[in-house]
């Protein structure tokens, strides 16, 4: 039986998330033809908003929790009306009645785990920092140079593991006196609070400002652009304000100021997948290319679909923990375009986009034919 909210707690919700810009839609349907889901099956936002402005919504379905947040909608609107924030409102509602459908049912595991344990992997606290063992990582002091905020995946995934660790050699290399906080670190909450789930995001705010304040933190480097996005957008609204640098931006930096010798080489065919919430949300799409460009015989080539058109994953707006068919996976999509355009490797600058893009790279069977990489991955193995 579908479950429908009350019209007034649906519209309510809605003006907080944005005012009353919903009724600022037309239905002229732009969203929808920019929308990534709309190559792999039928999905209208445009409807979303609609049922949302009369408080239609029904809150049982899957629809509402399709949207990635990838930004495509909310840049090509030509009414400026705030997609996400529509969405996420509903989800939101969605959560306080404790209504998921099946393919989004591992959602409410995670809060327990981002509660208890501070991320949403179900895995031991005191694991967080195990991965910078051997690598030269020191626990992070006041009078450093700069706090590496890990983020789950890479302080956790098997995969991912390895990009914290090129991450830490780059900086070792470069010289940056830096630390992380291991335990202390919580996840930064972006995407549980994409998913719907508000309290959850500001306890682990609050925690997280409550260790920075604590461990006199002033700078913060990032691997993910998730985390990068709510450290340096979302934060704010604590009336707490940091540096937040992306190691896209940092690497770019540290090679400019002459730290940071790029003295190898690498032939091969390359392509970079600009992530949504590094290009689109945070307007980061040079920085990437300026550093892959002062590897030595590295050839750059560029996908369909790039810069602000890049082609979401499919990994946003808390769908990395969601069921997803293969038949309409994104990345299914992202890989079959490196290809066409004949790449090597394909390098990125997300957790999100290389876990979405190694399992379509397993399903698809390209284990011998296309290389995923982090952009740290592949300047680490270009720095002598």
């Amino acid at each position: 039986m579908e479950t429908v909210a009350p019209f007034n707690e649906i519209v309510d919700e809605v003006k907080a998330a944005g005012g009353e810009i919903f009724k600022m839609c037309f239905q002229c349907g732009l969203c929808d033809s920019v929308c990534p889901w709309n190559r792999v099956r039928p999905f209208s936002m445009r409807k979303l908003i609609r049922e949302a402005a009369f408080g239609l919504t029904d809150v049982e379905g899957e629809e509402l929790w399709l949207c990635t947040t990838c930004g495509n909608c909310a840049l090509q609107c030509p009414r400026q009306v705030k997609q996400i924030d529509i969405s996420v409102s509903l989800r939101r509602i969605a959560t306080e009645y404790q209504v998921f459908p099946t393919s989004v049912k591992p959602v409410r595991t995670m809060s327990g785990s981002l509660v208890g344990e501070g991320n949403p992997l179900n895995e031991d606290r005191q694991k967080r920092g195990e991965w910078a063992k051997d690598h030269g990582v020191k626990p992070f002091t006041e009078d450093m140079e700069i706090l590496y905020f890990v983020g789950c995946y890479l302080s956790y995934d098997a995969r991912l593991k390895k990009v914290a660790v090129a991450t830490a050699e780059v900086l070792n290399k470069a010289g940056v006196n830096f630390g992380i906080l291991g335990e202390k670190e919580n996840c930064c909450g972006e995407s549980i609070r994409k998913a719907g789930d508000e309290g959850v995001f500001k306890r682990l705010a609050t925690d997280n400002i409550k260790t920075f304040i604590d461990n006199g933190v002033k700078k913060i480097l990032v691997s993910s652009p998730h985390c990068y996005h709510t450290l340096k957008n979302e934060y704010p609204e604590f009336m707490v304000h940091f540096e937040i640098v992306h190691v896209a931006q940092y690497l770019a930096e540290l090679i400019a100021d002459g730290r940071l010798e790029v003295d190898g080489e690498l032939a091969k065919k390359v392509t970079y997948h600009d992530p949504c919430y590094l290009g689109r949300h945070n307007d980061i799409f040079e920085e990437p290319r300026e550093v892959l460009s002062k590897v030595d015989k590295l050839e750059l080539v560029e996908m369909a679909d790039s810069r602000k058109s890049s082609l979401c994953c499919g990994g946003g707006g808390g769908r990395i923990w969601m069921e997803t068919a293969n038949s309409e996976r994104f990345s299914n999509l992202r890989l079959e375009q490196a290809r066409e355009v004949g790449a090597e490797i394909l390098v990125t600058a997300c957790p999100y986009c290389i876990t979405n893009f190694e399992e379509s790279r397993l399903n698809m069977e390209l284990g011998d034919v296309l290389e995923i990489k982090d952009i740290s991955e592949v300047i680490n193995d270009a720095v002598k």
